[in-house]
C-alpha cells in the first residue's frame, strides 16, 4: 500500500541528522537491525556525468565506446513502467539551495505502480530519458540499482521489482553518509565497472579544491602537496574531475566492461521486464 503524506514530516525531521543516525551502524546489534530494515540486498552503481568522461576505446572498434547515459537509457528500456517523482526527497528535506528540488528519482518496474500518484507521474520511456537529460544538465549524477530504503518510504514492494535511478547532488544526497557507516553499508554503493579516476601528479597544484569542494566520500587527500585518491573509497562520481581547476584529474570508462557488467550486476538484484535487457547482461 502506497504511503500517504504523513511520512514527510518524519523524514524532514530525521534526514538532516542522517550522518548521526547512520553512525550507529558501527554498533554491532544496531548494524544488523538497520541493515535488515532499510538496506538488505541493496546494490547501487554510481554513474558520472557524460561531460567528465574520457572514453577508453580502440579507434578501430567504435563499439568499445560507452557513456553513462547509454547505460541509463538501456535500463529505462528494460522496464515497462516508469514513474518520475515531482521532488527529490533528499533535496526537499535538507533543504537544498544549489540544485533543483523538483528533479526527483525515477522508479521503474511493477512495484513502482504502487507509488502515491500525488507524488509524481507515470511517464513513457522517452519522457523518462528526457528527465535524465534535464538532470544531467543540472549537474546531477546518477545512482542506479536496488534500494530497499525506497520501498520502505514509498510503501511499495517487492524490492526485486523496483529499479531506482537516483539523481544526486553533492550537498544533500543520502550517499554522503557512506564514510560514516559500517563497511557493510559502504559496499552497497559501488563504482561503475570499467571506471577509473586518476590524478596527474605533474598537473596537480595542490589547491585542495577536490578535497574540500568536490568529494563527498572523503576519498581524496593531499599528500606532500598533491591530491591522492583512495581508490577503495572512490565511487567514480567524477565531481573531482569537474572541479579541478588545472584538469589534473581525469575519469575514463572502459566501454568493453561498462554497460554489460553494470547490467549484469543490476540484473542480479532486480528483475528486468525486457528480454533484450536480460540478454545483454
Amino acid at each position: 500500500m502506497a504511503r500517504s503524506g504523513w511520512i514527510f514530516p518524519v523524514i524532514e525531521k530525521t534526514f538532516p541528522r542522517s550522518m548521526r543516525w547512520m553512525g550507529l551502524t558501527k554498533v554491532p546489534i544496531l548494524k544488523r537491525l538497520i541493515e535488515y530494515m532499510f538496506f538488505e540486498g541493496d546494490h547501487l552503481i554510481v554513474l558520472p556525468r557524460n561531460e567528465v568522461v574520457e572514453v577508453n576505446r580502440d579507434v578501430d572498434d567504435p563499439g568499445q565506446m560507452a557513456l553513462p547515459t547509454e547505460l541509463v537509457d538501456q535500463l529505462i528500456d528494460s522496464m515497462e513502467y516508469h514513474f518520475v517523482m515531482d521532488f527529490c526527497l533528499c533535496r526537499i528535506s535538507m533543504p537544498c539551495e544549489d540544485y533543483p528540488r523538483d528533479l526527483g528519482c525515477i522508479f521503474m518496474g511493477e512495484a513502482a505502480r504502487g507509488i502515491n500518484p500525488n507524488w509524481g507521474r507515470s511517464v513513457s520511456k522517452e519522457e523518462a530519458k528526457e528527465h535524465i537529460h534535464k538532470c544531467q544538465e543540472a549537474g546531477l549524477i546518477h545512482a542506479v540499482g536496488k534500494s530497499k530504503l525506497d520501498t520502505v518510504w514509498l510503501g511499495i514492494g517487492p524490492g526485486e521489482k523496483l529499479l531506482t535511478i537516483c539523481n544526486c547532488c553533492p550537498c544533500c544526497c543520502i550517499t554522503r553518509v557512506i564514510p560514516h557507516t559500517h563497511e557493510v553499508f559502504q559496499e552497497k554503493l559501488v563504482r561503475a565497472p570499467g571506471v577509473e579516476v586518476m590524478v596527474n601528479q605533474e598537473e596537480c597544484v595542490g589547491c585542495g579544491t577536490c578535497v574540500s569542494k568536490a568529494c563527498i566520500l572523503e576519498a581524496i587527500s593531499l599528500v606532500d602537496g598533491k591530491a591522492v585518491i583512495n581508490q577503495a573509497n572512490c565511487r567514480g562520481c567524477g565531481r573531482c574531475a569537474e572541479a579541478c581547476p588545472t584538469n589534473a584529474i581525469t575519469l575514463t570508462i572502459d566501454g568493453s566492461l561498462f554497460v554489460q557488467e553494470s547490467v549484469r550486476q543490476i540484473g542480479a538484484v532486480v528483475s528486468f521486464e525486457s528480454e533484450q535487457a536480460a540478454a545483454s547482461g
